[in-house]
């Protein structure tokens, strides 16, 4: 069975938000999906999920949450080498630099060998308009047809 983590970070519910509504479009496809906090993940465990999901949001002017700095630093000890990964967030398009966390994220992954299956999703604020909810639900969805493409 294919193991799924969807782990975030999220100070306001945002980003929490859009974890939820991807979690319960990736459920019908029957994966083993488990879903945490990025700062009470065992960075170790990486390795036993076969799909990495990470939300985050974006602090100041395009900074990662001090929730998700030490992931950061500590994630370059792991080989993801073929595990899939795709990062989402929330943003406030205020700031200069609009959901900058999400790329920081995507980068460091595919520097630890993740295949970034896919562009990362970058949501203002709350995903309460249906556009932003459409959104959430393709990125679910193309997210799990890169399952279905290695499996041909």
């Amino acid at each position: 069975m294919t193991k799924i983590l969807i782990a975030y970070a999220s100070m306001s519910g945002n980003t929490e938000e859009i974890s939820e509504l991807i979690k319960s479009n990736l459920e019908p496809f029957g994966y083993h999906i488990d879903m945490e906090e990025i700062e009470h993940l065992d960075i170790q465990n990486l390795v036993e999920y076969d799909g990495i999901l990470l939300g985050v949001y974006t602090w100041g002017n395009g900074d990662l949450p001090y929730e998700v700095e030490d992931f950061y630093d500590e994630v370059e000890n792991v080989d993801l080498m073929g595990k899939k990964a795709a990062i989402f967030g929330s943003g406030d398009r205020s700031y200069p630099e609009f959901c900058a966390a999400v790329d920081l994220l995507e980068e460091k992954l595919e520097l630890c060998g993740a295949e970034i299956v896919q562009k990362g999703l970058k949501i203002e604020l709350a995903p309460e308009t249906e556009e932003d909810i459409e959104h959430c639900n393709s990125f679910a969805i193309s997210f799990s047809k890169s399952f279905e493409e290695s499996s041909l």
